[in-house]
């Protein structure tokens, strides 16, 4: 019997990635194209499966290899009706049936999630959870995304909008606009874009020390930028990243002590800061833990970087036909 390959797809705004996995979770191929956000993103779908099938003819193979495909979106999903209910950068209408058009398009069956949820499956399967069954995953990148797992299954919610980790209320009077409406969000504070919020807010009141001589020399200033200066051990800079860690640990361990999960996995560009970040976070986590939750949830760096989405959505296939 030949052995099925699973096809994974984690859609973005600017590009798509795409792979075949083993059912063992092995990349045997993995590519990316531009994602066609014009003409209300009528182009999307077929360009993916146009893009599969050239790959195929490519390696020598027929679709009857894939046992089907996986697709993490942006945005919150339908998972059992397979809708996409609405997205920022994709152009598709709300309430879009990504999973239906996918399967005409490509002629093979489809399972759609969030793309957070999909990279906290990919982590859990292949990557820095060790198969643990019980496992956050937060992403921290242009904004904060998550994904809850329990039991082995991503934790959906009554609309799809489990996980949003990103939109805790970490200031709950006050605080800076979120995108999704409301202030204070923990995304305003955690993400890239709200530790540069941070610096700026901070070069602006005058003294910045090392990170308003970057800020000089560059005319701008990266998150990246500002944990090498914490790193330098510039007291501005410090002074960010502790405010950055205590938001996010104090909203970690809310989510712990209501979950108690094996790990809390953190990834996205953010977490290239490294240990420097995760043992600054864990101490504020340690302050706010439940003692028994404390003693067993550890939080670690995701290891799978931006392989982490086709993997888990090569998941949603393999837990589907039960490989």
């Amino acid at each position: 019997m030949m052995e099925k390959w699973l096809a994974g797809i984690d859609l973005g705004g600017t590009s798509t990635k795409l792979a075949f996995i083993s059912v063992y979770g092995e990349i045997i191929h993995k590519w990316e194209i531009p994602t066609d956000n014009s003409n209300e993103g009528k182009n999307i779908l077929l360009n993916i499966a146009k893009s599969i099938d050239k790959k195929l003819e490519e390696i020598g193979q027929t679709k009857e290899k894939l046992a089907g495909i996986g697709m993490g979106a942006p945005g919150p999903v339908n998972y059992s009706k397979g809708i996409l209910y609405n997205t920022v950068n994709l152009g598709l209408r709300d309430n879009y049936p990504l999973r239906d058009i996918l399967e005409v398009e490509t002629n093979l069956p489809a399972s759609i999630d969030n793309d957070a949820n999909c990279a906290a499956l990919g982590e859990m399967w292949k990557g820095a959870g060790e198969g643990a069954k019980d496992l956050v995953c937060v992403t921290l990148g242009t904004g904060v995304g998550g994904g809850v797992i329990a039991n082995g299954h991503i934790v959906q919610g009554t609309s799809g909008a489990a996980g949003e980790i990103g939109h805790i209320a970490a200031i709950p009077i006050g605080g800076a606009q979120c995108n999704c409406g409301k202030t204070g969000c923990l995304e305003t504070i955690a993400s890239a874009t709200g530790i540069v919020r941070l610096a700026k807010e901070t070069v602006d009141s005058g003294d910045a020390g090392e990170m308003g001589r970057v800020f000089a020399d560059n005319g701008q200033i990266t998150a990246k930028d500002v944990f090498e200066c914490a790193k330098n051990g510039d007291t501005h800079a410090l002074k960010v990243i502790d405010e950055v860690a205590f938001h996010l640990g104090l909203a970690l361990a809310n989510i712990a002590n209501t979950l108690n999960p094996e790990k809390i996995v953190l990834g996205g560009g953010v977490s290239k800061a490294g240990d420097f970040l995760v043992e600054k976070v864990r101490e504020q986590f340690e302050k706010f833990a439940f003692p028994r939750v404390r003693e067993t949830t550890k939080l670690a760096l995701a290891t799978l970087g931006n392989d982490a989405g086709v993997i888990g959505a090569a998941w949603l296939v393999k837990d589907r036909a039960s490989y």
